[in-house]
């Protein structure tokens, strides 16, 4: 019964995938968008059932289909696990992809492949569902390569702009460098354990198998965290991330807000008891995520691109969820991964909202005065801004709170760090608000005329994102959290506990609050009071210019390593390739002229070809018998 239902959760979304590659153009857009909506919503229901098993039972359940690889001692099968950590994320990933495939039947319906769209979004939902429920880091792997896969083909879906082909192989090679070092995470562990099933190295670890063996231990932790760069956008491998914009709006928020990106913390926050054997590695990981908070919000200060100040914004709060589980509070994480989700999504589909009412618009400079147009998109939106700004009673308000109170107790540099991050956070989300929906309308009339709210199938995911980013902090409120209660299982580290609050907590609540509205006023006293929009991008200057221009990271790398694979490859082009043909041709010339030379001996005598008999036969008994 269970083995067939975790089937069914699997390979529901992967039949949607095949009948939209097989059937799709002819079935239709509608049926086509409707087959892809409700695999997904099968997979969703499933994932309810085996939660509400779980919570009840409190125990696994673990799905063996068969042995998979047997060498020596090394032993694998191919199975799958459910636990409280994996059924949290399938709910998720199969719940807001259910609404964003809902989104994605009114948003791509006017587009001449939308299935091929929804074969692509099925077969995504598939991988992610195999990385998350995957028994062992190789099926996960298989699950990471896969969602990989299909963030490059949804990137490149409008693949006749060649802009958006750069930006999905940038995606894709920035990716395949992350992978580099989770494979070799994995043949570390391997190496070490004789196994690469979660249950099993959990026991071996906890049971102080290898714990002697740090050196190695550590360069498995790092090599695993690269790989959680990668696909987490994390420095130095976050470039991509921001140009993943390229791709349709629904694909910007399912997979590159509120699932695959959240990959890499789900990856670390499986194997916590390996990384709590590394300290010093989550030391690494609590500063590069508190980096990279701070560095992503500082440049989605001055996006204008209404997409790419969500893309940053994605970035940086990946890097307070690396921050928590630096600091080994991996609980935290896990809240604030499911708190993102919602606002994050609901932001990301009400910013595609607002660029279907405005035709393909994506610069907030030509928007403004929208929210009398598109009264349920603005409501969402500041619901959802309000959530990632930290304003209680919002979701945001509860998770990035509990990150900031541990960063405080924890490291108090990384703690301002993050705090810095939060305000800016708040200023760049209010600016995108007062930019999109407030003032005067700054686009053509023409765009002004067609301007309308979006359609029920467009509006209904946006009210259920809103509405789950006003109460999902209730799933661990200060002091009585369910959250924490439920993922007792998953983690044995004390740090896990919950705060005990006092004073000292009271005011850095108080202290957090007051960041998000610094951030929110200063905002307001810019682009409301003052009436102030962003300059035209050959009018900026000073450090506004760095911060636009992404602190010329991009560039840098060109310089330092395209540039000179560029100029290497030129080199073996023009000069080792040609020498190199010279002598491959020149050893063929050698054969040519041999065979002229030995073609001679054919003259066709067949006394000749006697008289060589002969010699030959008499070479070879002066060998045997005489030489010897």
């Amino acid at each position: 019964m269970e083995k067939n239902l975790v089937l069914l959760l699997l390979l529901t979304p992967f039949v949607g995938f095949l009948f939209n590659v097989f059937f799709g153009k002819k079935a239709g857009k509608t049926i086509s968008g409707a087959i892809g909506t409700l695999t997904v919503v099968v997979s969703f229901i499933a994932s309810v059932y085996f939660f509400i098993q779980i919570n009840q039972t409190k125990q696994p359940i673990q799905v063996s289909l068969f042995d998979w690889i047997e060498v020596s001692n090394f032993k694998l099968k191919f199975g799958f696990l459910l636990d409280q950590l994996s059924i949290l994320w399938l709910l998720f990933v199969t719940g807001i992809g259910s609404l964003i495939h809902l989104y994605s039947i009114s948003y791509m319906h006017d587009d001449e492949n939308m299935h091929k769209f929804f074969a692509y979004l099925n077969l995504f939902i598939f991988f992610m569902i195999t990385l998350v429920i995957g028994s062992n880091l190789l099926i996960m792997f298989i699950g990471w390569e896969g969602v990989g896969l299909c963030s490059y083909l949804l990137i490149g879906f409008w693949y006749k702009n060649q802009s958006y082909n750069d930006a999905a192989k940038k995606a894709f090679i920035m990716n395949r460098i992350g992978d580099l070092g989770y494979l070799i995470g994995i043949f570390i562990i391997g190496g070490l354990f004789s196994t690469l099933d979660f249950m099993e190295l959990k026991e071996a670890i906890l049971g102080g198998t290898q714990n002697g063996n740090v050196f190695w231990l550590g360069a498995a932790t790092l090599c695993l965290f690269i790989g959680a760069t990668g696909k987490s956008a994390q420095l130095p491998l976050y470039t991509w991330l921001p140009d993943a914009m390229a791709g349709p709006t629904p694909v910007s928020a399912l997979i590159h807000a509120a699932t695959m990106v959240t990959a890499g913390i789900f990856m670390i926050t499986r194997m916590n008891f390996l990384f709590d054997s590394t300290p010093q590695i989550l030391n690494i990981i609590a500063i590069i995520g508190a980096v990279t908070a701070l560095v992503a919000a500082s440049i989605g200060l001055v996006q204008n691109d209404i997409k790419k100040v969500l893309a940053y914004s994605t970035v940086s709060q990946l890097g307070l969820m690396f921050l928590a589980i630096g600091l080994g509070a991996y609980n935290i994480a896990v809240f604030h991964v499911i708190t993102h989700a919602f606002f994050k999504a609901c932001l990301f589909l009400g910013s595609g909202s607002v660029i279907h009412a405005m035709h393909g618009e994506q610069d907030m400079r030509n928007m403004g005065s929208l929210k009398k147009f598109m009264p349920i998109t603005f409501a969402t939106m500041l619901i959802a801004t309000l959530a990632i700004s930290g304003i209680p009673p919002f979701s945001g308000f509860f998770s990035k709170d509990e990150i900031l109170m541990t960063a405080y107790h924890n490291n108090i540099p990384l703690w301002i760090l993050a705090s810095v991050a939060s305000i800016m956070t708040a200023f760049y989300m209010f600016r995108l608000m007062y930019l999109t929906f407030f003032k005067s309308f700054r686009g053509t009339q023409e765009q002004k005329y067609h301007l309308h709210e979006s359609p029920s199938l467009i509006t209904i995911p946006l009210i259920v994102l809103g509405i789950l980013s006003l109460v999902g902090g209730l799933i661990s409120l200060p002091g009585n959290s369910w959250l924490n209660h439920y993922l007792e299982p998953i983690f044995n580290n004390a740090s896990h506990a919950e705060h005990a609050f006092g004073n000292t907590e009271y005011i850095l609540m108080a202290i957090a609050v007051a960041g998000g509205l610094i951030g929110i006023g200063l905002a307001y006293a810019k682009y409301i009071k003052q009436n102030s929009v962003p300059a035209q991008d050959s009018e900026i200057t000073g450090f506004s210019k760095v911060l636009y221009n992404k602190y010329y990271v991009d560039e840098f790398y060109t310089f330092i390593i395209i540039k000179p694979l560029n100029s290497l490859s030129n080199f073996f082009r023009t000069t080792v390739e040609p020498a190199a043909s010279n002598l491959v041709f020149g050893f063929g010339k050698v054969a040519n002229g041999l065979s002229m030379q030995g073609k001679k001996l054919q003259t066709g005598s067949v006394g000749l070809y006697l008289f060589a008999f002969v010699i030959g036969v008499c070479a070879l008994l002066i060998y045997l018998f005489i030489a010897q």
